[in-house]
Parts: structure tokens; sequence; C-alpha cells
């Protein structure tokens, strides 16, 4: 079990392995999870079902190798906008997830606003989505950018 989750909560134990399960492999099928957590299969189904209902499991989805794809090139781009009330945060919010480039989109509490991990093709790909997309967004004031050289460890991938 991942030390990470918290230990208290309206979840135990079962509900925790389950979780753990199918974060390592999310196509188990309920009868192999089922063997994993110690439970027999209608429990588990149960138990699943209330997890996904209760908001702790959110979907499931393919992982796919971004490098294979052709998306090689990572860069981290500091936003700061000129204005940050909080109409002007939303607005940024909404048009920021227009944005397909933009994998991440964090609000940080720092001499800039918000952190964007941008994945594309190469340089000249990014340039244009900052260029193009990125710097017109509502609100921006001006950005930084950070390239990623290599990656040591992806939770994503």
């Amino acid at each position: 079990m991942d030390a990470r989750l918290p230990v208290s909560g309206p979840i135990d134990a079962f509900d925790r392995r389950i979780i753990e399960a199918l974060r390592a492999d999310g196509r188990l099928s309920v009868t192999e999870l089922a063997k994993r957590v110690g439970l027999s299969k209608t429990p588990c189904q149960v138990r699943l079902k209330r997890l996904i209902d209760g908001g702790y499991i959110l979907g499931f989805r393919a992982v796919v190798d971004p490098v294979r794809l052709g998306l090689d090139h990572i860069a981290f781009t500091e936003v700061k906008l000129s204005d940050t009330r909080e109409a002007a945060l939303e607005e940024f919010r909404r048009a920021v997830l227009r944005i397909p480039e933009v994998e991440e989109c964090h609000m940080i509490a720092s001499s800039f606003d918000y952190l964007l991990k941008v994945r594309t093709a190469d340089i000249r790909r990014y340039r244009e989505v900052l260029g193009e997309r990125i710097s017109a967004l509502p609100h921006v004031a001006n950005t930084s950018t950070f390239v990623a050289m290599e990656t040591i460890r992806d939770a994503a991938v």
C-alpha cells in the first residue's frame, strides 16, 4: 500500500488497497482486483462503485508514451498576471483549459501566478504556442520559460 495516501477518512484499508491496485494497473478485471485486495467479487464491485461515485476514483485512461508520439519537448512556463482579482483568475483558468499543449496548470504562491507544463514536438512549436496562445491568454502580463533537458521521473507515464 502506498504510504502517501492519508490514513484517516471515510475509506478503509480495503478501499485503499483497491485504489492502489488500480493506480498500478487500471485494466484489472473486478475478479482479479478482488483477488489482489483479499475480497470476493461482489463486495469488491460494490466498493469500487462507491469509490467511483464518491469521487475517490475519477476515471480510467490510457497512459501513452509522449516521446513515441513525437511530443518530447517539455517546457515549464511561469505566468504573471496583470490582474489577480477573482474574475480575472477565473477568466484565465477557463481560457488555459482550451490549450491542448498545456498538460498541467498550477496556481503558485510566488512572484508569479501560474506554472504551466507545456508539451510540444519541438522548440519551434513551443514558441508558436507561447506567442500565439499562452501570451494571448486573458490578463497575462509576462511569462518566463524553463526547458526540461531530461525527465528523470514522470508520474503520468
